[in-house]
């Protein structure tokens, strides 16, 4: 099943500011903003451009498994950079196809570069999932006969 529908599309249906921090931030306060935010990645942004993403992937395999201290590391040590990104024009399906061959889980939506959004792969499936539900509801309806006249 293709997915045509557009980030745009996506974003404009998910709720939540959009989170981010700054590179010269310890990793602790970037888990910690995550923690909070019940979120897994943020954005690294600074003077409104968009500089990496750091997520608790980063912190369990760059903090916890090297034996380093996340109070005494930057975001800028750990965060990927440059990020792999897409615009609002991206489609879901390709959002996938992005996701899976580069094995992200959070993708940065960028536009006239600056960032406008992130989504995840929980994001995308959801969306599938609902798109799926929908088509399933019409398909229904049309089966049974729900016919004017």
């Amino acid at each position: 099943m293709e997915l045509q529908d557009t980030v745009s599309d996506l974003l404009s249906h998910k709720s939540g500011e959009l989170r981010s921090i700054a590179p010269g931030e310890t990793v602790y306060e970037a888990v910690e903003l995550m923690a909070q935010n019940e979120i897994g990645a943020l954005l690294v942004i600074a003077a409104d451009t968009l500089l990496g993403i750091v997520s608790e992937r980063d912190y369990a395999r760059k903090i916890i498994l090297k034996g380093r201290s996340s109070k005494d590391t930057l975001v800028e040590d750990i965060m990927m950079s440059p990020p792999v990104s897409v615009t609002p024009r991206h489609t879901v399906s390709e959002c996938m196809r992005i996701m899976t061959a580069e094995k992200l889980r959070h993708l940065p939506v960028v536009e006239n570069d600056r960032a406008v959004g992130i989504v995840s792969i929980g994001d995308l499936v959801n969306w599938t999932i609902r798109k799926q539900e929908e088509t399933i509801h019409q398909l229904h309806h049309y089966i049974a006969g729900n016919y004017p006249g």
